[in-house]
């Protein structure tokens, strides 16, 4: 009898423990021994079978933040139990090598490998299965984390804000994993609300050039950024932006000379008004209008209509307009605007005649100050009048309008039982406004030099609007019309006013034709005007005979002190004829009577420097740009003279630079303007006005204003102007003579025409166009 005892395991396979009686030992052994069998022959033991893991995909190429699916076979695993999965490379750790769906899986099953944000240095990762069964069991997948084809885009890309002004942006993450969006950083300022697709920025409170950064949260490498200038400049609120009238902005932060170019640069949006503009646009930053705190442009037309826009919205935003909407007409029922045909058809101002003279602004007290023209709509009596506008509202201030009037004794042109009185149909308020210390400074010249007129400036008590002092500069001849080509009397720090006078009588007394003139700041009460000092070239009265004025352009301050040693007070001055004076304004040096080639009393005469000038110069650290013109069809350029402490030849003799023959434009030359950050990235603006319509000698049809840029390094390098791209994209509104462009917080505004033809056919007839850094 045989018995199976136990059983064990022993590698594969199975040995039997028998029990057996003697007996069947006995028999067991007789039987193999007397078998009938030719031969006795073993089978071998089965070979063991062992565990095997492997990994698929093998090697596999994973984006950043991206997912892929793995699976691990598991053979000969008797009790299925499958594998556990680890991560590690070279340079990273836990989450930095990537994350897991799961620690374990089945044979077969699948497990879901997402790589980091951020790719490892070296860039591989080891995905391992091992067995659970057997942990010496185990195989590997290599995964290179790759940068992912997401991309970014951020909405605008570029531009210009004032400290504190917000900025909605937009960004755009494509082929982003789960929608994740993007988180904001930026390098100043702050955000006012964020999302993962949006985001309100507010500027710092510092000027300077701020970047901000939309980065994709699926994928860390890849972002956008945005360049934004934030300025603190608070206005231009008075012509050629300060009262020297150097015509700078040295506060801009957003416009670069490598930005100012088509593919970043153009026209962004315009702004229609009833009529053309003559003024140059004002602008005031973070004013409290209509419930919010908003950057405004201020533009008057020839329909003495006055206009506050938001000076950064697309399409524009009006927040209030004169005589509409609730807000006071600054025409009296009645009355209507002045005419070209009024003035005896002059052609300087063609067809409508309304705020010739560019206002100014007070910002104490938020008050803009402006002359209307008007005339009763049977076409007499004519008025002029001096407004003080609310600039939150447009409503009326100070109890004005003030009816602009005024006699001086005298026998001059025009007079009646010796005296001279102002005549608001005669006398053109060309000039820009000033507002010094208080007082308001109005002047005038003529139309065409037409009628017996003379030159006037006026002096206006800013609060109470009420006339204070009046200056005749010919009472007892004729002209010596204060024309300066739109320019206004400037200032020094103490007060003291300059101007430059046209063609007229001189005596250096009462006359005071063809000169510049220095009057005493308005300091006692009752306040007069008193000729402190003056030049007077010694070929006065060949000046006037043939009508070169010395005042066709205005004057400029140089900044104090101006560095020349014995001269530390300076302005400059140039003329028909394209001599350009430089003069010491603590001594002026009157008139040279034994001159005979040259005025040797004052510091410096370049005799022949331009052509001449309708217009005036632009400083900016140490040079002076001219637009030059002779009133002809000839072509003109644009040119730069240095200044220096060492004489005798303060000023440059020859230009240091002038525009290139692909820009070249005939009369009326520009009044440019400069755009810099104080240090750097200067650039000269100037509008080509040649096609402003009107004869004057000259046939010319209307057409568009030209923006021209240049380095104001050199210029000869033209960095963009609006004729250039493709469609008309950047095409101004017809020109009007005298225009001079604002530029402020990245933007350039230019009054002109709208499309009208000058005799009012157009569908627009005036808009102001806006330039600056395209959004994207």
């Amino acid at each position: 009898m045989m018995r199976v005892f136990a059983k064990s395991a022993l590698g594969a396979g199975l040995v039997l423990i028998l029990v057996l009686s003697s007996s069947s030992l006995a028999l067991l052994l007789t039987g193999c021994g007397n078998s009938g069998s030719t031969s006795n022959t073993n089978s071998p033991s089965p070979s063991p079978s062992f565990i095997s893991v492997s990994v698929s995909p093998a090697a596999s190429s994973v984006q950043v933040s991206h997912a892929q699916s793995f699976t691990a076979t598991v053979t000969s695993d008797a009790q299925g139990r499958g594998v556990i999965w680890s991560l590690s490379g070279t340079s990273c750790i836990g989450a930095a090598c990537g994350a897991l769906s799961g620690t374990s899986s089945a044979s077969g099953a699948l497990i879901t490998y997402r790589a980091p944000a951020s790719i490892p240095t070296p860039p591989t990762v080891s995905l391992t299965a091992t067995s659970v069964s057997d942990n010496t069991r185990s195989a590997s997948a290599t995964i290179t984390v790759a940068a992912s084809n997401a991309s970014v885009t951020l909405m605008p890309m570029r531009g210009g804000l004032t400290v504190g002004q917000p900025l909605n942006f937009t960004a755009t993450v494509t082929n982003d994993v789960n929608s994740a969006g993007v988180k904001w950083s930026a390098t100043a300022g702050s955000f006012k609300s964020q999302s993962t697709s949006s985001a309100v920025y507010v500027a710092p409170a510092s000027a300077g050039m701020v970047t901000v950064t939309a980065t994709s949260v699926a994928d860390a490498t890849k972002s956008a950024l945005a360049s934004i200038g934030v300025t603190d400049l608070k206005g231009v609120i008075t012509y050629h932006n300060d009262l020297s009238r150097t015509g700078v902005n040295a506060q801009e932060h957003a416009l670069t000379n490598s930005n100012v170019t088509t593919a970043t640069f153009g026209k962004i949006f315009s702004c229609a008004v009833d009529a053309a503009v003559y003024a140059q646009p004002l602008w005031v930053a973070n004013l409290t209008i209509s419930g919010g705190t908003h950057n405004v442009i201020f533009v008057a037309t020839q329909h003495n209509t006055v206009y506050a826009f938001d000076a950064d919205a697309s399409p524009c935003a009006t927040y209030w307009q004169t005589s509409a909407n609730g807000v006071n007409s600054l025409m009296p029922p009645g009355e209507t605007w002045v005419t070209s045909a009024d003035e005896a058809g002059c052609a300087l101002v063609i067809p409508d005649i309304g705020i010739l003279g560019t206002p100014v602004i007070d910002p104490a007290t938020g008050t803009i100050y402006l002359v209307t023209n008007t005339k009763t709509t049977s076409g007499a009596p004519f008025h002029q009048r001096l407004h003080a506008l609310d600039i939150a509202t447009g409503n009326e201030k100070f109890g004005g309008p003030t009816e602009i009037a005024a006699v001086v004794s005298g026998t001059g042109a025009g007079s009646s039982a010796g005296q001279v009185s102002f005549d608001p149909k005669l006398n053109n308020q060309r000039p820009a406004l000033l507002l010094q210390n208080g007082h308001v400074f109005i002047s005038w010249a003529s139309y065409c030099d037409f009628g017996p007129y003379h030159g006037w400036l006026m002096a206006y008590n800013a609060t109470s609007l009420l006339q204070e002092t009046v200056f005749n500069v010919s009472p007892n001849s004729f002209a010596g019309g204060i024309w300066m080509s739109g320019n206004g009397p400037a200032a020094d720090s103490s007060g003291n006013i300059y101007l430059a006078t046209g063609n007229g009588t001189w005596n250096g007394t009462d006359g005071f034709g063809d000169s510049i003139l220095k009057f005493q700041a308005l300091t006692t009460t009752p306040a007069s005007l008193t000729v402190l000092d003056y030049f007077t070239p010694h070929d006065q009265s060949s000046l006037d005979t043939k009508d070169v004025d010395l005042g066709s352009g205005g004057v400029m301050l140089l900044p104090d002190p101006s560095g020349i040693s014995g001269h530390p007070h300076l302005l400059v001055q140039a003329d028909k004829r394209g001599n350009i004076y430089l003069v010491d304004r603590d001594n002026m040096g009157h008139f040279c009577s034994t001159c005979t080639t040259s005025d040797t009393q004052i510091v410096q005469t370049v005799s022949g420097a331009l052509t001449g000038l309708w217009g005036s110069p632009t400083y900016w650290n140490g040079t002076l740009y001219f637009g030059e013109t002779d009133a002809t069809s000839n072509l003109k350029y644009m040119k730069a003279f240095s200044f220096g402490p060492t004489g005798p030849n303060f000023l440059s003799t020859s230009p240091t630079s002038t525009t290139a023959s692909t820009y070249a434009y005939t009369y009326p030359g520009a009044t440019t303007s400069v755009s810099t950050d104080g240090n750097a990235n200067a650039i000269v603006w100037a509008i080509d006005s040649s096609a402003f319509g009107t004869t004057e000698g000259i046939t010319r049809p209307a057409g568009p204003a030209i923006l021209h840029a240049f380095d104001a390094n050199d210029l000869a390098k033209e960095l963009w102007n609006s004729s250039q791209a493709p469609g008309n994209r950047d095409t101004a509104g017809n020109s009007v003579k005298f225009t001079v462009p604002t530029v402020a917080n990245g933007k350039i505004y230019i009054g002109t025409r709208g499309n009208d033809d000058t005799l009012g056919n157009g569908t627009t007839l005036g808009e102001v166009d806006v330039y600056g850094l395209l959004p994207n």
